[in-house]
């Protein structure tokens, strides 16, 4: 996901005249059927990481539940091994290829794989006090140098060209420690990663789309998918089920959607699926009438681009309405200031047309589709 949380917000302010704030929201009376103990909701600020905040709480979750511990991750750790990478991949594929923040889950796995985890207070991508981030000269600067690396034939393994883009990264992010202490021991990430007991290879990525064969692994098209790494394709009410399945067992999920649609109200903490005669919350008195989301549906979506890779958070539980009808409790990272803290409930046809793609612990899955 690349889209700048503050632009996004904006945004979606404009296009949706609310009333009164919460006026659709208060409609909806929650109850909470499991909610899971994340860690503190952050702010990802101006910045396209929200696949590193994503998938951090959620590794943070893991922990939560392994160790029965809340441990303070590094998010920019994850963006500043991963950019690297991008750069030579873009060098690579001699700039056919697009370039900027926005990540995937997996991504911050193949970092904890290859380069281990750091606790916050190691590497906070914080500088000079700021107290808030914002990479939009980082992310131009960045853009720029492999645009003029590409138009100059640059090579691949250019020492001064590394050592360039690691002078930026290093300049706005800060110097990666080699060592750090926790709790009076010694560590590298790689060390702190097997002291924490966490395992890369312990988790899977799920989508469901019919463009390619049921049961088979695939590699999704999107273009922060910059890996190009591969995800199991499974059917639509098991990738719901396969969420539910994990919450009822204590793991959470991350989760990538499209968060572009008019019923997607951080302000109001809500997400629902709109019909097609209305095309905005305000248009709404009540509760909202859902429509149908079968996969033909969900895949023309896909396909005219009316659903796209937009935002990754955090499923931490679901709750059910007065109807009984069930929402997925969701952690977002655009700060605390809306109803529930940070969270948002979203409905099951919105989870059914808009997800992109969940990563969770295998154990986690129904133990027929393990």
């Amino acid at each position: 996901m690349t889209m700048n949380a503050k632009t996004l917000l904006l945004g979606l302010l404009a296009s949706i005249p609310f009333l009164t704030q919460g006026q659709v929201a208060d409609a909806y009376q929650f109850t909470d059927v499991v909610r899971l103990d994340p860690s503190p909701v952050k702010d990802q600020c101006a910045t396209g990481t929200c696949w590193s905040y994503s998938t951090t709480s959620f590794i943070e979750s893991e922990l939560q539940r392994q160790v029965g511990q809340t441990i303070d991750l590094s998010e920019m750790y994850n963006v500043r091994m991963t950019y690297p990478e991008k750069v030579e991949l873009y060098l690579r594929l001699h700039g056919l290829h697009q370039f900027g923040p926005g990540s995937l889950n997996h991504d911050v796995l193949h970092v904890m794989r290859h380069y281990g985890v750091m606790p916050e207070a190691a590497y906070s991508g914080l500088l000079d006090g700021n107290t808030e981030y914002d990479h939009g000269d980082l992310d131009e600067l960045l853009l720029a140098m492999v645009e003029t690396a590409q138009e100059r034939k640059i090579a691949v393994n250019d020492l001064g060209f590394q050592r360039a883009v690691a002078g930026v990264l290093d300049a706005y992010l800060g110097a990666v420690p080699e060592t750090f202490e926790v709790d009076g021991e010694t560590h590298t990430p790689l060390t702190y990663r097997d002291a924490l007991g966490l395992n890369p290879d312990k988790y899977v990525s799920l989508t469901s789309f019919t463009h390619h064969p049921y049961g088979e692994s695939f590699i999704l098209e999107v273009p922060d998918n910059f890996s190009r790494q591969a995800f199991k394709n499974v059917e639509m009410m098991d990738l719901e089920a396969a969420v539910k399945a994990a919450l009822d067992k204590g793991y959470t999920v991350a989760w990538d959607a499209d968060v572009s649609e008019p019923g997607f109200s951080f302000r109001q903490g809500l997400a629902v699926l709109l019909p097609a005669d209305m095309r905005s919350l305000k248009e709404a008195s009540g509760q909202i009438p859902e429509p149908t989301v079968t996969p033909a549906t969900r895949q023309a979506g896909f396909d005219d681009f009316s659903t796209t890779d937009d935002h990754l958070m955090h499923i931490i539980g679901y709750a059910v309405d007065q109807d009984n009808d069930t929402f997925f409790i969701v952690k977002n990272s655009w700060g605390s200031e809306n109803p529930h803290s940070g969270f948002q409930y979203v409905s099951l046809p919105y989870f059914r047309a808009k997800t992109i793609s969940i990563l969770l612990h295998q154990n986690g899955l129904p133990r027929e589709m393990r």
